[in-house]
């Protein structure tokens, strides 16, 4: 569950809330006095607003009387019920969900210099890179997304699974950062954060895009829908006049153009000039990757300890969200030059084993094909990936992520991700199907192994001096979930813990050897 911040002092009327609605029917209580807003019954304290929002699993119309029972003042809802509490009728609880927090919390955003992030991969380090280059030039942040949210130096909250928060949650952490100090805060925008209104009444001052391929059909119903849905960013910033920033290289990142009319647009290219920003001399090693940068600034050299063609086309669009937010070209090359790696992203683990690991969060047909391709450049033997698929979320991307594993790895392993309520064996058949079209064969090139465990502990088994094995999809999560379970699940943590038992093995037949020789 996730907890709202708030403030015990805060007090706001219903009848204020209902003002800020275009169109709401209010029913008693206009007077009623609003301590906090929250949309799960659960975490009602006296005096929240409940905000009944329908979903794919629950309603939360059917939880009017637990709210109630811990002390409700008020309900928001799309139907009049049967409650003693004071009702907002409204049309979507959810898009009026986010003009009533934002009233709630008197709309911090218009206090700050907020910056949002879209696309389908690289969402989460490029805000990490900004938030570094940011931060180095002594720019006091906040960021929400997949990592979490963190509030200046201080502050800092988990959020399992789930990048965007509902739209309560979003303004009540922007105000705290308003109370905080912080200045520009650096937000994940994705796209059902974006279709479900949980990121409505911000203003953004830039936003960027940093690809947009294939994903969640399972809610889009298709890729032009999807791409539709993240542009939705770049309107609302080329509405207000803002900087948009956009991966040239990329044909969904620059299909959002279109939208962008009124802004002042920078274009990011790692391909070759034309562009207001491009990178040329790219080197990519082992230890991380170098090129030049050239802007209508000037150009820099870039040492950046992150490695990937992917990981230039991410820094380059931090680089344009900082020149924007007003950051000198060269302190922005310094900065990328200490930038942090970011857990669960392109993560080495080593516990003395013979062979490389490598924990990343690739779980699109995309991503998996980047990364992929990059082990392929640094290592000369074998690659073996453990990969999965999420229940309940695009379908139609499974065999494409099979076909990318057989075509790319040497030996493929399909284990459980987030099943949720599908059948877990149906998952990996799918994801099979893929790979079986690409000319992989069931039991040489690839195995399916539901236990995730299991699956790591067959890659180990499998991975002989020099390989690589790559731990895909899980990445930086905490859980794995099962139904409606998030059963705890630490990939890097279990990938360490099984290599040190293969380490203690091992070292013991050395042991045993060597004491039945001598």
């Amino acid at each position: 569950m996730d907890q709202l911040p708030h403030t015990d002092l805060r007090r706001v009327s219903l009848g204020a809330l209902r003002d800020g609605l275009r169109e709401a029917e209010l029913h008693g209580g206009r007077e009623a006095a609003i301590a906090g807003i929250q949309y799960d019954s659960r975490l009602i304290r006296p005096g929240d607003l409940f905000a009944a929002l329908p979903g794919a699993d629950f309603d939360g119309h059917n939880f009017i009387a637990q709210a109630d029972a811990n002390g409700a003042a008020a309900l928001l809802v799309e139907r009049l019920v049967e409650s003693r509490l004071p009702q907002l009728v409204v049309a979507d609880s959810r898009a009026a969900l986010a003009s009533v927090a934002a009233e709630f919390y008197s709309h911090p955003s218009q206090q700050l210099h907020a910056i949002g992030i879209t696309g389908t991969d690289g969402k989460t380090t490029t805000c990490s890179l900004i938030d570094h280059i940011l931060r180095h030039g002594g720019i006091t942040t906040g960021s929400i997304g997949t990592l979490g949210i963190k509030i200046g130096d201080d502050l800092a909250y988990q959020l399992p699974h789930q990048t965007t928060p509902e739209s309560n949650l979003v303004q009540g952490y922007l105000r705290e950062m308003v109370e905080h100090g912080v200045t520009h805060p650096v937000i994940e925008a994705t796209s059902h954060g974006l279709a479900m209104h949980r990121l409505d009444s911000i203003r953004f001052e830039i936003a960027a895009v940093t690809n947009m391929t294939h994903e969640h059909l399972e809610y889009h119903k298709t890729v032009e829908n999807y791409w539709r849905t993240k542009s939705t960013l770049v309107e609302w910033v080329a509405a207000k006049g803002g900087v948009v920033v956009l991966n040239a290289d990329d044909p969904g990142a620059i299909s959002a153009l279109r939208y962008a009319t009124g802004a002042r647009v920078v274009r990011t290219s790692a391909l070759g000039p034309g562009v207001e920003i491009a990178a040329s001399d790219v080197s990519i090693r082992e230890g991380g990757t170098s090129f030049v940068v050239s802007t209508v600034n000037g150009e820099a050299q870039i040492h950046l300890p992150l490695i990937g063609g992917f990981n230039v086309d991410n820094a380059l669009i931090a680089i344009g969200v900082s020149l924007a937010a007003g950051v000198d070209l060269q302190a922005i090359a310094q900065a990328l030059s200490t930038a942090p790696g970011v857990p669960g992203r392109l993560q080495r683990l080593d516990e003395g084993q013979p062979f490389g690991v490598v924990v990343d969060y690739a779980h699109t047909p995309e991503s998996l094909r980047k990364i992929l391709g990059l082990l392929r450049t640094l290592h000369q033997d074998r690659i073996i990936v453990v990969s999965g698929s999420g229940g309940e979320r695009d379908a139609t991307k499974r065999p494409l992520q099979g076909a990318v594993c057989a075509e790319l790895a040497d030996l493929s392993i399909f284990a459980n991700e987030d099943p949720r309520n599908e059948d877990p064996e149906r998952i990996l058949e799918d994801i099979a199907t893929g790979a079986r079209n690409a000319g992989g064969v069931e039991g040489s090139s690839f195995h399916k192994i539901v236990d995730r465990r299991v699956a790591i502990e067959r890659a180990f088994a499998e991975a002989q001096p020099g390989d690589c094995v790559l731990l895909a999809g899980k990445g930086h999560e905490r859980s794995i979930i099962v139904r409606y379970e998030h059963t705890p699940w630490d990939e890097a943590a279990v990938a360490r813990e099984l290599l040190r038992e293969r380490g203690k093995r091992r070292r013991s037949i050395q042991s045993h050897n060597v004491s039945t020789r001598g």
